[in-house]
């Protein structure tokens, strides 16, 4: 179904929460000209043959990988830039990614955490160059479990910049990059390895409008390629080493979350339910395994599986018990995305002191209220940023076609309120909808509201 809408501008929305898009010309200067302050003290890895793989098009590259086998396993080598290098404690590059915390993801441009010199240039894995990074070698044995690992400083050259649209069509040829020829078999075991098995992993596709060649626009789910998933575990992976590392340290940044409210639990059964998918007395976390993401009513499910991991929070050892996250099985650290968030900056300083067995710097253990505190507001912007920018374009996309009907399945209904929050399958959205349908029921509802300004979607039912 093709919605006319018109063209899309994000740049209110930045305003009206202050989002920075551009950086004061000295943070910039200070980003273009940042040098390697560990340039005599790395190894050098440029004999492992990396490969970055990220959405088509980026240029900020945290992550490269490359994956071989052992006698009774597998080795995984994982680079992570190495932010830290480029930016001296009490600089104003340093005081400006305090400020803004974490890269905001606007639709149409991100409001990023460091200047373009820097995340896009200086310190991003880009290919065919030497390139100064965070070393984690993991040893797993032939079921995917962590036998040992290490982290270090180290200079590394990537093969080649790979895409997830590129690499899904080469592992369904059966023709997968050598360098992650082994990622979907490592992949498969990650998932299935013995901490992963009751935690609720959520395969979140992404919503977005394409501009058609006849002038139409669509919102469309973007296909969510399991070549994702299987890079998504390695990430994990060293997240998960990590916060075992300073949790058994005492000492360091742990992400937390809370194990959902069993209140939390039998609500999301009932929504699952009323969106076709008998989930009955199963677990949560192998139902949502079996799920397909890629469909409106898969996408719908894994939106109101969040709801599961309320609570999410950051820790500093020094000051709070280790706590473990929910969404994960156990301890967990962000380290592998430091160009887009400064706790993984930080929380890798730790592991690097704690591995190298020397004493954590003292700019980490000063700032880390700062972090801490700079992660949760920012968080929680970016979260109410992610939300205007959806209902903005569900407004807009949905505004030519007040008054149409559209088949819809009720979520949940409140007879006594008349009201009911309902899943629209194309173009795929959640609403309000005035009217209490029964739960769980197939029915027809109208388009009464799609206002731009207030970014409102209401329907109406039932529908004249």
């Amino acid at each position: 179904m093709k919605l006319y809408a018109a063209p899309l501008d994000f740049r209110a929305i930045a305003a009206e929460f202050s989002v920075a898009t551009d950086f004061p010309a000295a943070v910039t200067h200070q980003a273009a000209h940042a040098q390697d302050r560990y340039a005599d003290s790395r190894r050098d890895a440029r004999d492992i043959p990396f490969v970055t793989l990220d959405p088509a098009g980026s240029m900020d590259l945290d992550q490269a990988v490359y994956l071989e086998r052992r006698d009774g396993g597998y080795r995984v080598f994982y680079a992570i830039a190495d932010v830290a290098a480029f930016i001296e404690p009490g600089s104003e590059l340093e005081r400006e990614s305090f400020r803004r915390g974490q890269t905001i993801y606007l639709p149409d441009a991100p409001a990023r955490l460091h200047p373009p010199e820097l995340s896009e240039d200086r310190a991003s894995l880009l290919p065919k160059t030497d390139k100064p990074a965070v070393l984690w070698t993991f040893d797993l044995d032939d079921a995917g479990e962590v036998e040992s690992f290490h982290v270090e400083r180290a200079l590394i050259y990537s093969q080649a910049r790979l895409d997830y649209e590129g690499a899904h069509a080469d592992l369904a040829a059966g023709n997968l990059h050598p360098s992650i020829a082994l990622l979907p078999e490592v992949g498969r075991l990650r998932q299935e390895s013995s901490l992963r098995r009751e935690a609720i992993s959520l395969r979140l596709p992404s919503q977005r409008v394409v501009e058609n060649s006849d002038g139409t626009f669509e919102l469309i789910i973007e296909p969510r390629y399991e070549v994702m998933d299987y890079n998504s575990e390695i990430s994990l992976l060293a997240g998960m080493c990590a916060g075992r590392l300073m949790q058994e340290a005492g000492v360091g940044f742990l992400r937390t979350l809370p194990a959902a409210e069993p209140e939390h639990e039998r609500q999301f059964r009932a929504e699952a339910q009323a969106l076709g998918f008998a989930l009955g007395d199963a677990p949560i976390p192998q139902f949502l395994l079996t799920v397909d993401a890629d469909s409106p009513r898969g996408m719908a499910v894994m939106r109101e599986a969040q709801s599961l991991l309320r609570g999410a929070d950051y820790a500093w050892l020094g000051e709070q018990e280790a706590q473990v996250h929910a969404g994960i099985g156990g301890y967990y650290a962000h380290v592998t995305a430091p160009l887009r968030r400064l706790s993984d900056r930080f929380a890798t300083e730790v592991c690097l002191a704690l591995c190298g067995d020397y004493e954590v710097p003292g700019w980490v253990g000063e700032r880390a209220t700062e972090v801490i505190g700079a992660m949760r507001s920012t968080s929680q912007l970016a979260s109410q940023v992610d939300k205007a920018c959806l209902n903005l374009t569900e407004a807009t996309v949905l505004r030519p076609w007040l008054g149409t009907n559209f088949p819809a399945t009720v979520v949940s209904g409140d007879a006594k309120r008349d009201k009911a929050r309902i899943f629209v399958p194309e173009p795929p959205v959640f609403a309000q909808s005035v009217g209490a349908p029964e739960t769980g029921s197939e029915t027809t509802v109208s388009l009464v509201t799609a206002d731009t300004d207030s970014r409102e979607v209401l329907f109406a039912w039932p529908a004249d």
